[in-house]
């Protein structure tokens, strides 16, 4: 499995997005969303992750500093049910979090996201 990580800005939101448009918009750059378990694969094998701490402890309702998140299929529409995984490195420890946004979350363009490339049949 190839994974590529791209920024929010770089998928063609300058101003951010929704996770939907997020998703929807992958497609287009033949990339499509990974399956959920590979987050704690890639967490065991990316440890050379550049620290994330920002110093800021309110940074709240926002992507942490730092961090890739896991682009995956959501497993429910509830609201408060983590929506899949994100990396982080604080203070020198690896760090592998469920996250939690609802439908009208706004991600920045500087958010990072890890996707699968598209499977190429022959």
């Amino acid at each position: 499995m190839k994974t590529v990580e791209k920024t929010v800005g770089n998928l063609g939101f300058p101003e951010g997005a929704t996770t939907a448009h997020i998703f929807n918009k992958v497609r287009d750059f033949g990339l499509e969303l990974c399956p959920l378990e590979l987050g704690p694969y890639l967490r065991l094998e990316y440890l050379d992750q550049p620290e994330g701490d920002s110093g800021n402890p309110l940074q709240q309702h926002q992507a942490p500093t730092g961090s890739i998140t896991v682009a995956s299929k959501i497993l429910t529409k509830d609201d408060n049910f983590p929506k899949g995984f994100y990396l982080r490195r604080i203070n020198g420890k690896l760090w592998l979090r469920g996250y939690i946004v609802d439908g009208l979350h706004v991600w920045n363009s500087s958010d990072r996201f890890v996707f699968c490339l598209k499977k190429v049949l022959n």
